[in-house]
């Protein structure tokens, strides 16, 4: 039985990965954020101008546990770029003022201000 089929949570999930090209599972929405770690990583997105779609786990019970077993990462807001997991409130902070998320966002394709200490 294949991972998707053991936990129903994990087919939405990764059709919003699919969907867009950014994808950041939080606490509430982009216009207004639930938790200050979720608001932390929309506010790194937006200042960088990165386009993404926010998902609200408070709406979903299955999607808010499920995306902690999808990406077997504890805490959310959750970061995903073209598919890919890149991490939570304190390593995207950590890549953001060091320059390594413009880096890594340029390396995927995603535009984005180049901002960070130099």
């Amino acid at each position: 039985m294949s991972a998707e089929q053991s936990n129903p949570a994990f087919a939405e999930i990764q059709s919003h990965i699919d969907a867009e090209p950014v994808v950041l599972f939080m606490k509430g929405t982009p216009m207004q954020p639930m938790c200050g770690f979720s608001a932390k990583v929309v506010q790194v997105l937006n200042y960088m101008g990165v386009p993404f779609r926010g998902v609200n786990v408070l709406a979903d019970a299955g999607v808010r546990q499920g995306i902690k077993d999808f990406s077997n990462w504890p805490t959310i807001p959750q970061l995903y770029v073209k598919g890919e997991f890149v991490g939570g409130c304190d390593i995207i902070s950590e890549m953001f003022e060091t320059g390594e998320l413009s880096e890594y966002l340029s390396n995927h394709g995603i535009d984005a201000r180049q901002v960070g200490v130099r």
